[in-house]
């Protein structure tokens, strides 16, 4: 049986899967809509856990990097 934070993560990994698969395919999903930016920003937050509590750091970083520009991009279209 998986662990929680190996569900974490693939529920982490599935959120910015659907992200980019929805922008490829629907114009109105896309990375200046709130729900693209939130599904990466839940995704990579999730990623972060399951990196962190798995000691994987680059992995960590990588999506720390991730969290954070899809949180700007978030602002940034929120203040509009």
């Amino acid at each position: 049986m998986a662990d929680a934070a190996f569900i974490i993560g693939l529920v982490g990994m599935a959120f910015i899967l659907v992200a980019f698969v929805f922008d490829e395919f629907y114009k109105k999903f896309n990375q200046d809509t709130v729900e693209y930016n939130l599904l990466n920003i839940l995704g990579a937050g999730m990623l972060v856990y399951y990196g962190y509590v798995s000691g994987v750091w680059p992995f960590v970083i990588l999506n720390v990097v991730w969290c954070v520009a899809a949180l700007v991009k978030l602002v940034k279209i929120e203040v509009k």
